[in-house]
């Protein structure tokens, strides 16, 4: 059953100029260079339907020529001291934050995100770079010491090389960034493939701080993931794989990184659970969820989509989410700073959900608010909350959109074994007054992070990355450092 609620998408009422594009080329080894074939893929604006920019699809000789020059960079940026890169990615930090705002309208156009999900996407994009050049330089490695007689061992951290990154289309620039900073800041060379969907931002990322880097430590080839991720993956010279993206997609990386037997970095999907137990503060709990479930229209692995609440307040809890959820705005961006909630990125993607949402309809499942498109150019879902049987499959597949689901339980053991059923440990919330209990329950649930009376609030010098089905490997904090470089023991015999 549907509760319809009217959604209208809010329009901007003038017309607004448009943000300068980046070349349609590839990046390699300092400048922007045609590819070898002349096949295209047309960027489109999912707020409207409309063209953008046709980009190019790269070849697997496109990726040669691209770990090639990665390759030759690498032997001098690799021996570079600490402060040298620092320098480097704090003045990519002050070159983004100059370009601010002509980065913030290139991703509101290519995905379009609200003004203010692409102002923080930039904001923790130039954040990161920050953090980075100062973490780089205050190591955390083993101290040289004496630890078998008449011997001083010594450990040297090193970069790993050329290093290939496949990132997807959520957040374009932002998780791009979360790989460039902390691979560049190791001592690594980069060949970075973006999402074909919004390539817009990484190239004009490129394009803004070409004169920043030495030609071939940072390079961009376009296209499709089959090909360009595959050849990442396989090339001998690539000495690592680190994607943001599906978990079919982190399969098939994983499965082609094989054969070379080269390190992956995988950051993939999520079903993050909230659990809200009977003694939490419940505006506050709705406040917390109506954000954190529907930032970035929910296009978020770490979204609160899945909610176990405890029978005795569920009937109170739903109706207060449901009231809260239907005063979300809907909008395309530049159409006021009300707008919250955009369109998803893509007709595929958008097709996508609504099966999701027919198939809980069909399983019985009733809809607390939304469950439908909205009547509009563009790919606009309206804001969903589902009131959920235990086991639907709204409750165990990643949905990726404006959805959040509703199921109840009754003790609390059964609600940490519920919410570590699904494949996933990406992220988690628990929602409780009591101390004791938060730490227990947090302690056992099976995710990378997980929140005490919040939910979707990072910091950049904290870890990010989960279990399971969601990937290995930490993305932000010193910890990325570690992931992006090797330990080499040196040891010298001092005995006279």
């Amino acid at each position: 059953m549907t509760t319809a609620n009217p959604v209208e998408v809010r329009r901007n009422e003038q017309a607004r100029p448009a943000p300068a594009l980046p070349p349609a080329k590839i990046f390699v080894n300092g400048e922007f260079t045609s590819p070898e074939g002349t096949e295209v893929f047309t960027v489109i604006n999912p707020s409207n339907e409309q063209d953008i920019l046709d980009v190019p699809r790269a070849s697997v000789e496109d990726v040669d020529r691209a770990v090639s020059a990665a390759h030759q960079a690498f032997a001098h940026w690799g021996r570079t001291v600490p402060s040298e890169r620092a320098a480097a990615l704090l003045s990519i930090a002050d070159r983004m934050e100059q370009e601010r705002q002509v980065l913030v309208d290139l991703e509101s156009l290519n995905t379009g995100k609200p003004q203010a999900v692409a102002e923080d996407d930039v904001d923790s994009a130039i954040d990161s770079f920050r953090f980075m050049a100062g973490a780089l330089r205050a190591g955390t490695t083993l101290a040289a010491g004496e630890y078998a007689k008449d011997h001083t061992s010594v450990i040297i951290r090193e970069p790993l090389g050329v290093i290939g990154a496949v990132t997807p289309w959520n957040y374009p620039l932002l998780m791009g960034v979360w790989k460039i900073a902390p691979i560049l800041a190791a001592g690594n060379t980069l060949v970075i493939k973006p999402s074909e969907t919004t390539p817009l931002t990484t190239l004009k990322f490129a394009e803004l701080t070409a004169d920043l880097l030495p030609a071939g430590v940072f390079n961009v080839v376009t296209g499709r993931g089959a090909v360009i991720g595959d050849r990442l993956a396989s090339h001998p010279d690539v000495a690592m794989i680190a994607l943001t993206g599906s978990v079919g997609s982190g399969q098939s990386v994983a499965a082609s990184a094989a054969d070379s037997v080269k390190r992956v970095h995988l950051e993939l999907g999520g079903k993050a659970p909230v659990v809200v137990f009977d003694d939490a503060d419940l505006d506050a709990t709705v406040a917390g969820l109506r954000n954190g479930g529907f930032w970035n229209a929910g296009q978020e692995c770490g979204a609160a989509c899945r909610v176990l609440v405890h029978e005795s307040i569920a009937e109170e809890f739903t109706a207060k989410l449901a009231e809260a959820v239907q005063s979300l705005v809907v909008g395309e961006p530049g159409a006021g700073a009300e707008v919250e909630i955009g369109p998803m990125i893509s007709r595929a993607h958008y097709e996508r959900v609504l099966e999701h949402l027919k198939l809980a309809e069909e399983e019985g499942n009733e809809f607390a608010t939304g469950g439908h498109a909205v009547p509009s150019k563009g790919y606009f879902i309206a804001p969903t909350v589902i009131k959920a049987s235990k086991g639907a499959a709204c409750t165990q597949q990643e949905i990726f959109g404006p959805v959040v689901s509703v199921e109840t339980f009754s003790q609390e053991d059964e609600a940490i074994s519920r919410a570590n059923e699904v494949p996933f440990g990406l992220a988690a919330s628990v929602w409780t007054k009591d101390a004791q209990r938060s730490h227990y329950v947090a302690s056992r649930l099976d995710a990378g992070t997980v929140w005490v009376n919040a939910h979707l609030v990072l910091a950049t010098e904290m870890p990010w990355g989960g279990f399971k089905g969601s990937g290995y490997g930490r993305d932000l904090s010193a910890y990325a450092l570690d992931d992006y470089s090797r330990t080499k023991h040196v040891m010298h015999n001092m005995a006279r």
